[in-house]
């Protein structure tokens, strides 16, 4: 059962200039975005910086309008409560601040740096309660019950509770962000990038740490990563972005041997493998560099810098083609 829906997500940044700052133009973040997410499952979002991934994530807890004045959001941001498997979706893209609330607790987001994520004058106690003292009713003693149960969850001792941020590292503090993420027992947590910040020898770690934590709390994770070993790790299916649109979507093993897009053989093609002895020559280097978000390519986005791309991608935007186990967008794979 699919528990999140986007249909055809399209975010708009406004571009201003001059003296009374008119917009002059826009940047396409996304651009014609639909994919599922089902109960239980992680499904990976993966592509270069830039290509607007993390607006996806924060455009899925409704984050936008309240971060960038004049954005301009359209398309469905299905959910469908865990509570009423049967009742109606709610298109979380067409709500207020305010009618937002009441689904606050079940959509709840870990962020990508730790160390501007927490507030540095609360101590750990007050960062992950907060949650709880404003979307439940609970009483003082049972926050207090939960965020102790919370802490030792992801590895912190009573106490190490009352202590303040900077008195961890980067990757004890991104524990502390998924124990505030889980205090309202959420069904959809929306990683965006949540180990690109530590270092490798931490990363297994929270990323084994989230795993244990789907399991026990039956979660559904939008992971968004540009490191695609990580995302192989712990994904079911893998969604692969360029430039504000999906070019492939399909499950991680599939995808992660045999990618069909040109842009995803380029993509995987630049992962390390440890084989000393291996073919120097695997790596698929692209020409020309990005083109510019406010003034995208007509057509395909990635036409520019594809060696297959021929005269008619500059027609129409190339929809999503089922083809051998996954979704494609590029009809001459």
């Amino acid at each position: 059962m699919n528990i999140l829906e986007i249909q055809d997500l399209r975010v708009a940044f406004p571009v201003t200039g001059g003296v009374f700052a008119r917009k002059i133009a826009e940047v396409k973040a996304v651009d014609g975005v639909s994919f599922e997410l089902e109960h239980g499952e992680t499904l990976g979002l993966v592509g270069e910086s830039g290509c607007g991934k993390s607006t996806v994530g924060r455009a899925v807890v409704n984050i936008l309008r309240a971060m960038v004045y004049g954005v301009e959001i359209s398309g469905s941001i299905l959910y469908r409560p865990v509570s009423a498997p049967g009742g109606p979706a709610v298109d979380l893209a067409k709500l207020s601040r305010k009618k937002m609330r009441p689904y606050r607790p079940d959509i709840q987001m870990i962020f990508q740096d730790p160390y501007s994520s927490l507030n540095p004058r609360m101590t750990v106690e007050q960062i992950v309660e907060e949650p709880l003292r404003i979307h439940t009713s609970t009483t003082t003693r049972e926050r207090k019950d939960r965020v102790t149960w919370l802490l030792s969850k992801v590895g912190f001792t009573r106490e190490q509770a009352n202590r303040y941020p900077h008195e961890f590292s980067g990757g004890q503090r991104q524990r502390i962000g998924i124990a505030r993420a889980l205090a309202t027992n959420p069904k959809v947590v929306i990683a965006d990038e949540p180990v690109s910040a530590l270092d490798v020898s931490i990363q297994a770690q929270v990323v084994n740490l989230m795993q244990d934590l789907q399991d026990e709390f039956k979660l559904s994770y939008l992971f968004i990563a540009h490191d695609l070993s990580v995302v192989r790790h712990i994904s079911n299916r893998i969604a692969v972005m360029y430039l504000g649109n999906l070019v492939e979507i399909g499950p991680g093993e599939l995808i992660y041997r045999n990618p069909m897009h040109p842009y995803s053989r380029a993509l995987l093609s630049a992962v390390p493998r440890p084989d000393p002895n291996g073919s120097r020559d695997r790596r698929i280097l692209l020409t020309g560099d990005v083109p510019n978000p406010i003034n995208k390519p007509s057509g395909c986005a990635f036409r520019t810098r594809c060696p297959i791309a021929r005269p008619s991608c500059a027609d129409e935007v190339p929809p999503l083609i089922f083809k051998e186990g996954r979704w494609v967008a590029c009809p001459w794979v």
